[in-house]
This record gives structure tokens, C-alpha cells and sequence, in this order.
């Protein structure tokens, strides 16, 4: 049975909240005569964004943030988290520092196409902490890159676990993962991927138009225009969409039933006589949708 110890009111700096706070909590170890109590602590790294939201995130061995972020109260903050002011700019903000420079380095590698060099980097910063987004992403593209599928697939594995890979700030990585992922031929990962990502958010368009993207190559044409049409849904008129749709209709490549309902949908913005202007040739549909969140 644990004990939480009274809580005490903490003294926060004025401004926006950001530094390491600690927690602590009685618990009782043993039993009858043994019985004792243990005080264990726990550290987290704090960030109030612009919108005044906090979210708190664990520290790891190493002292940096590492997995799961949670919403927490400014209540919350104040009565049951104490300020770590010396541990954070002793201990956490170098640590912080030097795993960014790390992984700006092994970017700057990858972007120059040495490969190994951007692998030993990552891999670096991997040790660092094991569930850092942009490290996972630029590793397993650093892996697609020089065509190292097996590798590559082990960081989708991970990936996909991660509730933070589908977040709005790596929407660029995300993308280029996805979209490199399906021109590896590894149309199943791709679609795992995608499927994924419409779990955190079903009402962006692009992320529907690459899960057609991904679905058509896989040979599932119906599960390709379900998701091009739903594109339409939230997007009338979206250009990629329509013209992906004109273009399967062209060849002929969905049934009659299936055509009618495409033209159905496309009829209150064009006539279904029309076609893409330059129709794609057979068998590459048209490009990519953008990144997840990103408008068109």
C-alpha cells in the first residue's frame, strides 16, 4: 500500500513553466516486524506551451526526457511537484543539449548522403534514449536509403508503438518514413503505418490520399478508393483525389458499380466525363498527398 506525503504548496517561477521537477512517494516495504518505509523519487521534465497546457515527461537513466507525455493541472504542479532548478541546468539541459547536437549532426550526415556516418550518429543518440522520435526516423530512413529492409522494418516495429511519432511536430519525418517505406516495396509496414496514424486522426486528407497511395500498390483498389473518397468528404474538389479517382476509372482498373459511385461523388465538382489533364501513365497513379496535418 503506498502512501502519498503530505503535499506542500511549491514555489513556481513566474512566466511559462520549463525545467525538471520531482516527485515523491511513501511506500511501504516488508512486513510485521521488517516493515519499512522507502521514499521513492521520481524526476520529470515540465513544459508549459503558449496556450498555458503543461505536459510533464519522464527523465531517464541518462537524464533526458523519454517516453510517454501527460497533460497535468497547474494545481497539480503546485502542490505535488517540488522545482529541480540545479539538477536541470547541471545534469538535464547538457544532457538535452548534447542529444540534439547529436542528432542535428547525424541529420546534416544523412541530408549529405554518408550514410554511415549519420548511422553511428543515431545510433548514438539511440543509446541516449531509445525512444527519441527523430533519431528512430532518421536511422530507419537512413536504413531505406541504402535498401537495408530488414533493419529498416525493426524501426517500423518501433515506431508504430509510439504515440509520439504521429505527432504534429514530426509530420515531415513521418511523411518521408511512409512514403519511403512504400517506394521500398513494403506496402503492408506502409499501410500498418498509415493505419496507425488515422487512429491519432482520421480528419486529414493527405494521410488518406498516401494510405491510397500505399493500398493501390498492395493491389487493394477498393480499399484504395474508399480512402480517396473520404478525402473528398473532408476536402470537396481536392485535386489529388479527384484525380486519382478519374485516373482508376480511365483504367479501367474498379468495376461499373464502383465507377458510378466515383463519378457520384466527383459530380458536384466536375462532370464525369472529365479527365486529369495529364492523366498518369500506367501503373504510377499521381503523387503523394503532403504530410499528415500539413494543408495542401
Amino acid at each position: 500500500m503506498s502512501q502519498q506525503p503530505a503535499p506542500q504548496k511549491n514555489l513556481i517561477p513566474q512566466g511559462r513553466i520549463k525545467g525538471v521537477f520531482s516527485t515523491q512517494e511513501v511506500r511501504k516495504v516488508g512486513t510485521g516486524t521488517t516493515q519499512r518505509k522507502t521514499v521513492y523519487k521520481a524526476f520529470y521534465f515540465v513544459e508549459q506551451d503558449e496556450d498555458g497546457s503543461i505536459e510533464c515527461q519522464p527523465l531517464n537513466a541518462n537524464y533526458v526526457p523519454s517516453g510517454q507525455k501527460r497533460k497535468v493541472s497547474l494545481e497539480e504542479i503546485m502542490e505535488g511537484f517540488a522545482p529541480e532548478p540545479e539538477f536541470y541546468m547541471n545534469s538535464v539541459y547538457p544532457k538535452m543539449q548534447e542529444l540534439q547536437r547529436t542528432i542535428d549532426n547525424a541529420e546534416t550526415h544523412r541530408a549529405k548522403g554518408e550514410t554511415f556516418a549519420a548511422e553511428h550518429e543515431y545510433s548514438t543518440a539511440l543509446k541516449v534514449d531509445e525512444e527519441n522520435v527523430r533519431a528512430n526516423f532518421g536511422i530507419g530512413l537512413t536504413y531505406l536509403q541504402r535498401g537495408e529492409n530488414n533493419k529498416a522494418d525493426d524501426i517500423f516495429e518501433r515506431l508504430v508503438k509510439l504515440d509520439a511519432t504521429f505527432e504534429p511536430e514530426h509530420k515531415h519525418m513521418f511523411n518521408d518514413f511512409g512514403i519511403n517505406l512504400r517506394k521500398a516495396k513494403m506496402y503492408q509496414q506502409a499501410i500498418v503505418y498509415y493505419t496507425r496514424a488515422l487512429e491519432m486522426t482520421t480528419d486529414d486528407e493527405n494521410l488518406h490520399i498516401n494510405m491510397a497511395r500505399a493500398l493501390f500498390e498492395a493491389k487493394d483498389i477498393d480499399g484504395c478508393v474508399t480512402h480517396l473518397l473520404k478525402a473528398l468528404e473532408l476536402i470537396p474538389n481536392h485535386e489529388q483525389a479527384t484525380k486519382f479517382l478519374l485516373w482508376l476509372v480511365e483504367k479501367k482498373l474498379v468495376a461499373e458499380p464502383t465507377a458510378k459511385r466515383i463519378h457520384q461523388a466527383l459530380a458536384p465538382a466536375s462532370s464525369p466525363e472529365q479527365a486529369p489533364e495529364q492523366a498518369p501513365e500506367t501503373p504510377s497513379p499521381p503523387e503523394e498527398g503532403q504530410a499528415p496535418t500539413e494543408a495542401s
